[in-house]
């Protein structure tokens, strides 16, 4: 590893979360929710930071420039599609989202849904898959609840008949 600076931070505090200082400020971003890879890119070429640089070099005004542009992206001229909330049910402004506003939103989004009875807000109530996914065998939380076909018990009398069938299969070669 490179030689660390004398005022070296192990942890660097953005938009109110901690990121690890070792790594590159483009990959330490990423610990923060509702920030990917791509957007970290962004953000570090917005605030002027070389992303390439270890989170725990950065002087206290770069920590400062980059919480202001995580804390307002819309502002930064940063395209609307790189956005995890476009046209916001309420406001109908775009906004990005980070934190605990994520599953806020998401939470009153799904709570709306089953409130007006929306097909999918019917099937996020049941439990079911919403996007179409097929239901057959794949979206099963709990294993064990199996779909199949029971096997038929043999009647008594049948049995007794000297018909005995092996395994419930009927024997189809002559």
């Amino acid at each position: 590893m490179a030689e660390q600076k004398p005022n070296f931070k192990y942890i660097v505090r953005v938009a109110n979360v901690d990121i690890q200082g070792n790594r590159p400020i483009r990959i330490a971003l990423t610990e923060i929710k509702g920030i990917g890879i791509n957007l970290a890119d962004i953000i570090c070429v917005c605030a002027g930071i070389d992303k390439t640089q270890r989170a725990g070099d950065l002087s206290d005004e770069h920590v400062k420039k980059l919480n202001q542009v995580v804390d307002n992206l819309p502002a930064q001229g940063v395209p609307t599609w790189i956005f995890n909330r476009r046209k916001d049910y309420d406001t109908g402004a775009d906004m990005h989202l980070l934190t605990g506003n994520i599953s806020f939103y998401k939470e009153n989004d799904i709570k709306r849904l089953k409130k007006i009875k929306s097909l999918k807000g019917v099937r996020h109530g049941k439990g079911l898959p919403v996007r179409g996914q097929r239901t057959k065998s794949h979206f099963r939380k709990n294993k064990g609840k199996v779909v199949g076909v029971a096997k038929k018990k043999i009647a008594p009398a049948a049995a007794e008949g000297g018909k005995k069938e092996a395994g419930g299969k009927k024997d189809t070669k002559k």
